[in-house]
């Protein structure tokens, strides 16, 4: 996200993330099996970085208005329910990436779904855009659990969710 807490621009525009090359992206995508992704990252993820960079994992996306006979790669749900997210979430295997997606993650944290908030701070300035989480219900107290700063001036952040 943007210092100023934008996942993206006023047009939905990422331009502004920079790839960084001491960013172990490998690292990072090996902890997951599972993506699960709103409709609007999901069509910009495949854009920017191909159908490529999720093969080998699980692919969800919410959506009420992709037709799944259309995306036959990917899994789609038209909604969130907590029999579905239970279900996920009882799957063997390694742990789910909410990748991206404002509106879903702040669904998913009112929902109490969500174990641990993992950002990457870039060194810009938006002014507006895609908020990184719309206005919570109530407050969800986080602990850092891990962090790193990078020389490009980026830093990750990793909290859990208290309960």
């Amino acid at each position: 996200m943007s210092l100023d807490g934008y996942i993206a621009g006023p047009n939905g525009e990422a331009d502004w993330i920079i790839p960084d090359s001491e960013v172990n992206f490998a690292e990072i995508w090996a902890q997951f099996d599972t993506a699960l992704m709103g409709r609007r990252t999901y069509q910009a993820a495949v854009v920017r970085l191909g159908e490529a960079a999720f093969r080998g994992m699980k692919t969800i996306v919410v959506s009420r208005t992709l037709r799944p006979a259309d995306y036959p790669e990917v899994t789609i749900f038209p909604e969130l329910r907590p029999d579905w997210i239970g279900g996920l979430r009882a799957e063997n295997g390694k742990d789910i990436w909410l990748f991206g997606g404002g509106a879903l993650f702040g669904s998913l944290l009112e929902m109490h779904e969500v174990d641990m908030v993992e950002v990457s701070v870039i060194p810009v300035l938006l002014g507006g855009g895609v908020a990184l989480l719309p206005p919570c219900a109530q407050p969800i107290k986080l602990r850092l659990s891990r962090h790193k700063v990078y020389s490009s001036g980026r830093i990750s952040l990793a909290y859990d969710v208290q309960r």
